[in-house]
């Protein structure tokens, strides 16, 4: 799925050259194939992923398992892969919205490929995001890696590396693992946020001046879990303090009626439209090199 647009509040479109297809057998036995994605739940952040949900209906119709590795072949769609010279209008880009780009069944080659492209498309800001820090920084910390996508010296200004952590173990693995990747500009996406985060702007830990944007935001989808006012709005003040700019994606599912009740947060499930994306009343859209 590379779509020219996108319900995604912080980008314009999204860009998936790494797809799956699956061999199938309809009822009179004949043969055909679905064509969709793969991926591997790593952390409790993937227990509800939306693209798994996507892929169950429109793509290979299986579940994001390692065990459905042999079921499937993994491989670059060529087609997708040149989509952005395509798109003339400058633009920004997920890269990878439905699997994730180092994931260990991604090729080195492909990945190079893809960089190639992102560098042969200076008119757009590609925004990629990872539970995979590690294997991102080893694979933009080799040598021959800008020889080998026929680029400029590393890092692409128009290429943005960021991370997705959930909670703080996640975030305290995470984020030291992009903060010492070449890049640009670096960005932390805490969505779908299962707890407070502590970015440690107050004890000159994790959140560093090379932390260029935050995105945070509630689950949603019919397993929705909640996400509670006061982690949010932590994460809110550090950025603040920081001088990062924060963007509030969405509640998710619910709604927080009142401040209090009796004592106790009033909490109704709304879904993600009605509930929307004001907190205390502003909405948070900050972007780097776009403060409000």
């Amino acid at each position: 799925m590379s779509a020219d647009k996108t319900a995604i509040e912080w980008t314009d479109s999204t860009w998936n050259p790494i797809r799956a297809r699956r061999k199938t057998l309809d009822s009179f036995g004949r043969g055909g194939i679905k064509v969709g994605w793969h991926c591997e739940h790593v952390s409790e952040g993937c227990r509800f992923c939306y693209a798994e949900g996507i892929n169950r209906r429109l793509g290979t119709g299986l579940d994001f398992k390692p065990g459905h590795r042999g079921d499937i072949e993994i491989f670059l769609d060529e087609k997708m892969l040149l989509a952005p010279l395509r798109w003339r209008k400058p633009r920004d880009i997920f890269v990878c919205s439905m699997t994730d780009l180092f994931a260990d069944f991604v090729r080195d080659e492909w990945i190079d490929r893809m960089f190639a492209m992102m560098a042969l498309c200076r008119q757009h800001r590609f925004q990629v995001l990872t539970k995979r820090p590690k294997r991102m920084r080893a694979h933009v910390q080799r040598p021959e890696f800008g020889n080998e996508v026929e680029i400029f010296p590393w890092p692409l200004p128009n290429v943005w590396l960021g991370i997705s952590a959930e909670d703080q173990a996640n975030a305290d693995e995470r984020i030291p693992e992009l903060l010492a990747t070449p890049a640009a500009v670096r960005f932390v996406s805490l969505e779908p946020l299962l707890g407070p985060i502590d970015l440690g702007i107050m004890r000159g830990g994790l959140m560093h001046p090379r932390i260029s944007w935050v995105i945070c935001g509630g689950e949603s989808g019919p397993h929705a879990r909640l996400m509670r006012p006061e982690w949010i709005r932590l994460i809110r003040d550090q950025c603040a303090a920081a001088g990062v700019p924060f963007f509030f994606k969405q509640w998710g599912e619910y709604e927080y009626m009142s401040e209090f009740t009796g004592g106790a947060i009033t909490i109704r499930r709304v879904g993600k439209r009605a509930a929307g994306r004001l907190l205390d009343g502003v909405e948070h859209s900050a972007m780097p090199g776009n403060p409000t």
